[in-house]
């Protein structure tokens, strides 16, 4: 893994506050027409096959996509039961500091069980050593008070589990600029690990459209800034995974609507807790936080 070793004392950078102002919606960009999500390599699987069939990366914050074997009644992941569609398709992701080793595992309807153990390559973050000790963040009582209200309303949203076939796609980038933080960076002080950069920054000027990376459901559209995240659209891609857009300056979609990959969402901004305009774009899957790189590539 990469790191960066500093001596000289953490300087905090100042945040930006966001505006109590209300915030125009963006226009509305009518929605793209509907297009067919192409089938994953894995679906091609020999007819009758008694193995998984999986492409993508075993890696720390990366994404697989399989077909079951012939016969599956039920799919489990570490002991997690898997959705799979009717073809015999599903998707599966490891967490940033996911364990070493994962299992796939099938009952299959004449009472054979196939398994199949993943070793999951480590991550390559970026890590900066601080000799400084860690402080953290004070917070007020009301901070507190307002936090556990978004953060309850951010659970509920990744509860949703809406029905989409977004996550069968070839992810593409909500906007295109320099990346200024990759997924997983993180600062050790003094051997004590701060918290980790749980998606990628990308550096746009306030107001540049960004798009849907992959056809979904809009599950959070926030009517009013979160203190941390600012103006939150999380987009629902189906079996499980959903990206997150952060410091939006303004909305174009509202919560129920199914979006198409390309359609516009709304714009970028710095609202919430930001040192200046960027898209923060964070991908889940379940609790697994993702590297957004593993879906859409490298940047263009």
């Amino acid at each position: 893994m990469r790191s960066i070793a500093l001596s000289l004392p953490l300087m905090l950078a100042a945040c930006v506050a966001p505006s109590d102002a209300p915030v125009p919606p963006a226009p509305r960009a009518a929605p793209a027409p509907p297009v067919q999500p192409p089938t994953p390599a894995a679906a091609q699987r020999p007819e009758g096959a008694r193995d998984f069939v999986l492409i993508g990366d075993a890696r720390q914050g990366g994404v697989m996509r399989g077909t079951v074997p012939a016969g599956t009644r039920a799919l489990s992941f570490d002991g997690a039961s898997v959705a799979v569609d009717g073809n015999g398709q599903f998707l599966i992701a490891f967490d940033r500091d996911s364990q070493q080793t994962a299992i796939l595992r099938a009952e299959l309807s004449d009472g054979t069980v196939v398994t199949r153990s993943l070793s999951v390559a480590p991550g390559d973050w970026h890590l900066e050593y601080i000799n400084a000790p860690y402080t953290g963040r004070a917070t007020s009582a009301e901070f507190r008070r307002l936090r556990d209200g978004e953060l309850a309303q951010i659970a509920q949203a990744r509860a949703i589990n809406a029905q989409s076939d977004g996550w069968r796609q070839n992810f593409r980038w909500p906007v295109s600029g320099p990346i200024s933080s990759g997924f997983g960076s993180q600062r050790v002080y003094q051997g004590k690990p701060g918290s980790y950069h749980g998606g990628v920054d990308i550096r746009a000027k306030t107001g540049t459209p960004f798009v849907a990376p992959a056809d979904g459901v809009v599950v959070l559209a926030a009517e009013r800034p979160f203190t941390l995240e600012g103006y939150l659209l999380i987009v629902d891609h189906g079996m499980g995974l959903n990206s997150a857009f952060l410091h939006c300056s303004s909305l174009a979609v509202n919560q129920g609507d199914v979006v198409r990959q390309g359609q516009v969402l709304g714009t970028v901004g710095s609202s919430g807790r930001a040192t200046g305009p960027h898209m923060h774009w964070g991908m889940k899957w379940r609790d697994a936080r993702l590297d957004p790189v593993a879906l859409a590539g490298p940047m263009p």
